[in-house]
Formats: structure tokens, C-alpha cells, sequence
């Protein structure tokens, strides 16, 4: 099964249910360093249902072995979106032609807009390539509005400690990266600065029982289930999938196994045209060519040969 093929499951009710699964790619390399399973890409039958997200890659637990080679992805060009970086287990050093750069251990996110463009390189740290261990990692692309496209570039690199811890109940914690979310009367403000409103946090369920948090009911919503057992009324999730649930209501109701751990996607959809073509993302054609000309032209920059 393809990611065009969707499986459907019942209809809407007063919480959310699941409207179609996403099913993971075959694991395939991304530079030597990232074997993924592709969840979600721009597809045109997709667009409108995961805006303002765009493309989410899954790298599962992975052991590598110590090394002097440093595994990763070599100088790319990006422009008209972001990319957001999770690190559940290793570490990813980045640096950019923007001069952003850093590096991610387990716990933290990065946070990278491209905006009008940039090279950028992401390679496993030195200690990780040369202690080895596990790896998990997902990556996940989130569009601009047409407004800020050609913004200037920013790096965010957003270390564990940051992102407010959520209780819910005593079945499930979390953290929240990006947005805003009222629990029990008390609002959270995530870590991460965003371009348009979304809320994205992690989720870990410490003990079987029902998970409930409000998401505004004009929003995308999309739930990746890393490991575990995830169910939505009548809809069982199955492992390393994306469920993207209906619309309209305003409430999300998950039933949980203990040790399951969902990352949740929710944005508002951006309603413009979207033309991807490798790694830019705009609105038109004419903005693509104008893209592949200023990168070849080395508008977006260069990196230094520092490995």
C-alpha cells in the first residue's frame, strides 16, 4: 500500500475520529545516515488535508555501530519552508549558509526556516559517530505562508528543558513544542516560535487509559504513533502510521496501552497553492524556476569543506 492509498474508517462523531491512515513508505536511506519510512509528502490529493504541514519522514530505533565517518546528509538547498528536526534517541549536528547551527541530542527539536534560502548540511555529531548507539529520529517539513516565503532564514535549536510539561491525568505526559493548549484551566505556551498557528507536542502514556485535549476545530490534526497502542473510537492505529483525523470538532479523544508515545501535528490549513519540486516549496512554477536559478547562481550560499 502507497501513501496515495487511503484506508477510511467511520465517520465523524463529537470528538474526532480518524478520517484516513497514512501508512509508512518501505525504509529507504537519506543520505547514509537516515533510513526512513516516508509518512506524509505534498502529494495534490494530500495538500489540503495536512496544510500547513507538508512531508514527515520517520527514522524507527536503529543501532550504528562506532565510526569515524560521519553519517548524514551532505550541502542541500532548501526554500519557501521549514524543517523540524526531532531527536528521540542520538545526535545531529547542523550548520547553514545562514550561519545557523548547532547540535540536537535526545529530547531536543530543531527548528530550521529556510525562508528565502539557504545550504544546510546534517550529520550524525562527532561523539555519537564515534560511540555509536541508537538513533531515532523524525523529520518533519512545515510550510510558510506566501507572506513570509522569501523571510530571512532562522535557526531555532530548542534543548529538552525548554518545552512545558503537560499531565493528563494520571495516564499520559507530554511536552509542548510549538502552540498553545488550555488543560485543567491552565494555558501552556510551547518553546518553539512558529510562522502560522499549530500546536505540536509528544505525548507518553504511563499507564492504559483515555487521553483528551482540546485542538481548535478549524485545524489539520495528525497523529504519528511511534510505539505502542493507539485507538480513536472504533479505529485501531497501527504502529509507525499517521492518522489524520476528521474535522470540524473540537476535541481529540485517545485511547492509550501504557508506554505508547504519538507525536500530535495540528495547524490551521494555509489555503494557498502549493508547488513542490524537490527541496523548495512555493506557490507557483515560475517561483520554483526562480528557486533552481538563484541556488545554481549561489544566491542561497555555500558551506565551507569543514566536515
Amino acid at each position: 500500500m502507497t501513501n496515495s492509498e487511503f484506508t477510511k474508517s467511520a465517520s465523524p462523531a463529537s470528538a474526532r475520529q480518524v478520517e484516513f491512515i497514512l501508512p509508512p513508505t518501505e525504509q529507504h536511506w537519506v543520505g547514509d545516515g537516515f533510513f526512513v519510512h516516508t509518512l506524509m509528502h505534498p502529494h495534490p490529493r494530500l495538500v489540503e488535508r495536512i496544510s500547513p504541514f507538508l512531508l514527515l519522514d520517520y527514522a524507527p530505533p536503529r543501532s550504528f555501530s562506532p565510526s569515524r565517518h560521519r553519517r548524514g546528509v551532505g550541502e542541500h538547498p532548501h526554500r519557501g519552508f521549514e524543517t523540524v528536526t526531532f531527536a528521540y534517541a542520538g545526535e545531529v549536528e547542523h550548520r547553514d549558509s545562514a550561519g545557523g547551527g548547532g547540535k540536537i541530542e535526545s529530547g531536543d527539536v530543531q527548528w530550521m526556516t529556510a525562508g528565502s534560502g539557504l545550504v544546510h548540511e546534517e550529520k550524525f555529531s562527532r561523539v555519537f559517530s564515534e560511540m555509536g548507539g541508537e538513533f531515532e529520529m523524525v523529520q518533519l517539513w512545515v510550510n510558510l505562508p506566501k507572506a513570509k516565503k522569501m523571510m530571512a532564514p532562522r535557526y531555532q535549536a530548542l534543548q529538552g528543558g525548554q518545552f512545558p510539561k503537560l499531565k493528563f491525568g494520571e495516564t499520559a505526559t507530554g511536552r509542548l513544542i510549538a502552540g498553545e493548549l488550555t488543560l485543567d484551566g491552565q494555558t501552556h505556551q510551547g518553546a518553539a516560535m512558529t510562522n502560522s498557528p499549530m500546536l505540536v507536542m509528544d505525548l507518553r502514556a504511563e499507564q492504559d487509559g483515555i487521553v483528551e485535549f482540546p485542538v481548535s476545530s478549524t485545524s489539520n490534526t495528525l497523529l504519528l504513533l511511534r510505539k505502542g497502542k493507539l485507538r480513536i473510537g472504533e479505529q485501531e492505529v497501527p504502529e509507525k502510521s499517521l492518522a489524520v483525523l476528521s474535522l470540524k470538532a473540537s476535541q481529540v479523544r485517545l485511547e492509550l496501552s501504557g508506554g505508547s508515545e504519538i507525536l500530535v501535528l495540528s495547524g490551521e490549513p494555509l489555503g494557498e497553492p502549493v508547488f513542490a519540486h524537490g527541496p523548495f516549496v512555493m506557490n507557483t512554477r515560475e517561483e520554483i524556476v526562480q528557486a533552481i536559478e538563484d541556488y545554481q547562481a549561489g544566491r542561497m550560499g555555500h558551506l565551507d569543506d569543514k566536515d
